[in-house]
């Protein structure tokens, strides 16, 4: 360009130069800094900008310049910058021309700028995401800039010149609104873009779980769930979850329990799908309570990640041998007892990996328990390992595994019993020992087993229970509910003055007589009650009974009864049973290789019954190792480097052969039985059984017998007339009262009883040591302790009365003087005749006294006459007078029972006599 050109241009230009003489722009303004009037008037340029030209320096405003050869290059910067400088003047809304003539100026490359952060950069491939999943990512992503935000005094990620009207709006709401109003946000958003529940329903022939893990339904499960915990009220109108959730908070807890009654009957369709899909519903319901404890404390995400939600009360329950193929990846609902409880071990959750050639840091990546994490390339270097796992960022959670067995008294006959692996999670670590017994609901899945597919050569899958809730049973009494009906039975039974005779007539109805051995085991089976002194020593209220006596006379047979009687029982023999096997052994894990525990006979029958057929057979070692499980009622462990006690809190019941086979009366019980004195001393009651020739009574035995067989018969038609004992307790409901009298009654003894007790002990004290036999030590107060405790149970009573003592002592002396020798045994039954006899149970008592009367007419008819009458009559009055004297005042109820009526007697109200008619049955 010429000068004269340029001399025109710049006298055609108005605004060329300025009043204050300093240069002017071609845009009409001062340079940048000056404070020209036409800078701050002109509207063409915005107040924040800079001026887009300014002059070369060493020119000044009259001054022409010269042609140099890279005039024309800087010409066409000129133009370019007064281009640039009108670009930038026109109006805001019409904004910047993207596609104008330079540019391709934006495109050069900057060796300055072009250069991207390797960390920056992600390589990865990624699936598609549907708009659903985007909805529901953006929601996660607003509520962690929400809550990072709330923790650092107002800095987000948003930058703050977008953020001034919300972050005002925000200051004026209080923080406990703030999450709220954000969640309602979100449900406004998810509401217009989820489905509806009605259209949840038509699951367009997916599968369940394929179903639940799609975007639409698993945002239309969310909201209801959230509805759900909101909305749900118990009878009296108060939130049920609500106060779950602050009582979660209050103990800082991670586990909010769910009640799956109040899910079905609240919202049946999300019932169905968590029975049917438990994984993939369990997430979203996580989710859904993290929000919801969210919600009522802000600040909880500090204390814990997760919140775990817990199913409770599934109604249906399948023992451990009914699972099958149709029940896998479904919730269900088990119990049994542990067996053996592994150590707790780390386990992935989020998983980072160190490339070892460029160091970079890959993750997270999170870990299923199906598919194990693999990196098949680096992100930064392209490189293709190796990889190595990064200790220190990578996320763990806490792992176990039990092994849950059937409960003893719910394998059938004949049958092993089975068991399978359990895992535990989170805050369900160490839920249980070994020896408890359980109740555990989670998802039954699969897992290959590759030991047996290595074995097998094909495919074998191992089944496991991932656990979801697991509740222990603070009593053996949890399995069965009783009902309503069933508790107004039992309450009715409890009314009947006699129910303590009903109940030991009741025990072993197939068996004839042994009514010292049924009064034993059926004080043992409702047992006394255990006290805790001082929270550091703790007594027993379990009676262990010892049956000894010759062979053919049921001890086993009583044994077994017991078994199918009480709800929790383990039966044994002495002669398959070593140490280990009655106490707990320690054997290596086959997956960990770590030392684990398994209990014995007497772990797993804790807090029921421990049975020991052939106590004579075991060793002495093997005896040994028992008596602590058997006074203390634990078994400590000391191997391969466990140090640890487990509860043996059972009764054991042990039956015995004497030496030689047969039990010898002339000997003493010491010299019968090769047992030492701890161990005896351990048992509250000796039952001695003897096999006596008694013509009449084996008579009636072997009627008995006889009778038992034909009835038992399976072609028996019951057309024959069969009498019923009306006192005989029906086997459901005898054992539905017992349960639920060691549940519910714990009977206390007074003081007073004290001198009676020890007035007994120090006379059996002086007879032991004169007789030479069974030793009695101090644990035989405490044996007649618990046997008035039990006998107060059996009468659903709360306290102990004195024929509760009155029947402890009679037990106890009944065995002690059994144990003694026949000569010994004649002078000791005298002695001790006025508590053997004092205040018995009133129709046993009557009908001694009436059999007494009756024998002493027939001996005198038979002398004067020398024959044997039809019938024999006994004075009323007489017989009321002798029942006096004993204390039974009142005979009405007597001559009401059918043990009146069975034994052919008879009232005759006019003449005032009791008529006995002699037949087959004699007294």
């Amino acid at each position: 360009m010429s000068n004269d050109k340029r001399s025109r241009k710049r006298q055609a230009d108005p605004l060329s130069d300025d009043e204050s003489g300093m240069p002017a722009t071609p845009g009409g303004g001062m340079i940048f800094g000056s404070s020209s009037p036409a800078r701050m008037n002109d509207p063409a340029l915005p107040p924040s900008s800079p001026p887009p030209f300014s002059p070369f320096p060493g020119f000044g405003q009259d001054d022409d310049l010269e042609e140099t050869d890279d005039l024309p290059g800087q010409l066409d910067d000129t133009l370019d910058r007064e281009q640039e400088g009108e670009m930038m003047a026109m109006d805001d809304d019409e904004g910047e021309d993207l596609f104008g003539p330079n540019m391709d100026r934006d495109y050069r490359y900057n060796a300055s700028l072009d250069h991207y952060d390797a960390d920056m950069v992600d390589e990865t491939n990624y699936a598609a995401m549907d708009a659903g999943e985007r909805a529901r990512v953006e929601a996660r992503m607003r509520r962690r800039d929400m809550e990072e935000g709330a923790g650092s005094t107002g800095r987000t990620r948003i930058p703050l010149a977008f953020m001034q009207d919300f972050e005002d709006e925000e200051r004026q709401r209080p923080m406990q609104s703030k999450h709220a109003h954000l969640m309602d946000t979100l449900d406004v958003a998810d509401e217009e873009r989820a489905m509806t529940l009605d259209d949840l329903k038509d699951m367009k022939g997916r599968s369940v779980a394929a179903w639940v893990s799609e975007s639409g339904p698993r945002q239309t499960i969310a909201r209801e769930f959230r509805r759900f915990l909101l909305s749900y009220v118990d009878d009296s109108g108060a939130s049920v979850y609500g106060e779950r959730i602050r009582r979660l908070g209050a103990a800082n807890g991670e586990s909010l329990e769910l009640t799956y009654a109040h899910l079905a009957r609240s919202r049946p369709l999300l019932a169905y799908f968590l029975a049917n899909a438990p994984r993939e519903m369990l997430a979203i319901m996580d989710d859904v309570a993290m929000d919801a404890v969210l919600t009522m404390f802000p600040e909880y995400a500090r204390i814990r990640s997760e919140i775990h939600v817990r199913v409770a009360e599934l109604p249906t329950t399948c023992s451990l041998r009914d699972l099958r193929q149709s029940q896998l990846n479904c919730l269900v609902r088990v119990s049994g007892v542990v067996s053996r409880r592994t150590g707790v071990f780390p386990q992935l959750k989020y998983v980072k990996f160190n490339c070892t050639k460029c160091g970079v840091v890959l993750g997270p990546f999170y870990q299923d328990a199906n598919n194990e994490v693999k990196i098949n390339m680096c992100v930064n270097c392209q490189s293709r390992g190796p990889f190595t796992l990064n200790s220190e960022q990578t996320v763990y959670r806490n792992y176990q595994r039990l092994t849950l067995q059937e409960t003893p008294g719910s394998v059938p006959p004949g049958r092993l019993p089975r068991h399978r692996e359990v895992v535990l999670l989170w805050d369900l670590i160490d839920c249980a020992k070994p020896g408890e017994e359980v109740e555990v609901t989670g998802v039954f899945t699969h897992t290959l087993d590759m030991a047996l597919h290595q074995k097998q050569g094909f495919p074998v899958f191992s089944t496991v229970i991932e656990a979801n809730h697991v509740s222990k049973r603070a009593d053996e009494f949890a399995a069965v509910r009783l009902t309503e009906e069933d508790k107004r039975a039992i309450r009715g039974l409890a009314r009947d003055e006699n129910i303590g005779r009903r109940v030991i007539k009741s025990i072993a109805p197939s068996i004839y007589g042994h009514e010292q051995i049924k009064t034993a085991l059926a004080l043992a089976l409702f047992g006394g009650v255990a006290k805790d002194i001082g929270g550091k020593l703790r007594t027993r209220g379990d009676i262990n009974v010892l049956l000894l006596g010759d062979p053919g006379t049921a001890k086993s047979q009583f044994l077994k009864y017991i078994e199918g009687t009480a709800h929790r029982a383990v039966f044994t023999t002495g002669q398959g049973a070593s140490a280990v096997g009655l106490t707990a052994s320690v054997r290596k894990d086959p997956v960990t290789r770590e030392w684990t525990l398994e209990g014995g006979a007497l772990v797993l029958a804790d807090r029921g019954v421990c049975m020991i057929d052939e106590f004579d057979k075991m060793n002495d070692a093997d005896r040994t190792s028992i008596h602590e499980a058997m006074e203390q009622q634990s078994i400590s462990i000391s191997k391969a480097g466990i140090v640890t006690t487990l509860q043996a809190r059972c009764s054991v019941l042990a039956a015995a052969n004497p030496i030689g086979g047969r039990y010898r009366p002339a000997l003493t019980f010491s010299q019968n039985v090769e047992l030492t004195e701890p161990i005896l001393s351990r048992f509250d009651v000796l039952c001695v059984v003897r096999d006596e020739v008694d013509p009449v009574r084996d008579e009636m035995l072997g009627r008995f017998v006889v009778q038992s067989h034909t009835q038992s018969h399976p072609l028996f038609s019951g057309s024959t007339e069969q009498v019923v004992d009306q006192d005989i307790i029906p086997q459901d409901l005898l054992r539905k009262y017992i349960m639920y009298a060691r549940e519910n009654v714990q009977p206390r003894m007074s003081e007073r009883y004290s001198d009676k007790v020890a007035h007994l002990y120090a006379e059996l004290r002086r007879e032991s040591l004169a007789t030479g036999s069974v030793p009695i030590t101090v644990r035989h107060i405490e044996s007649m302790v618990r046997l008035a405790e039990a006998h107060a149970r059996m009468h659903l009573r709360d306290y102990v009365r004195n024929d509760d003592v009155e029947v402890a002592i009679r037990v106890a002396l009944e065995g002690f003087i059994s144990a003694q020798k026949m000569s010994v045994m004649r002078s000791l039954r005298r002695k001790f005749n006025r508590y053997l006899c004092a205040r018995r149970d009133h129709f046993e008592l009557l009908y001694y006294l009436l059999g007494k009367l009756v024998q002493e007419r027939l001996t005198f008819h038979s002398l004067k006459y020398a024959n044997i009458p039809e019938r024999i009559e006994v004075s009323k009055a007489e017989f009321e007078a002798q029942a006096s004297a004993f204390g039974v005042n009142d005979c009405a109820e007597f001559y009401r029972s059918s043990l009146f009526g069975e034994q052919m007697f008879e009232i005759d109200a006019v003449r005032a006599v009791i008529v006995k008619t002699l037949g087959d049955n004699t007294v």
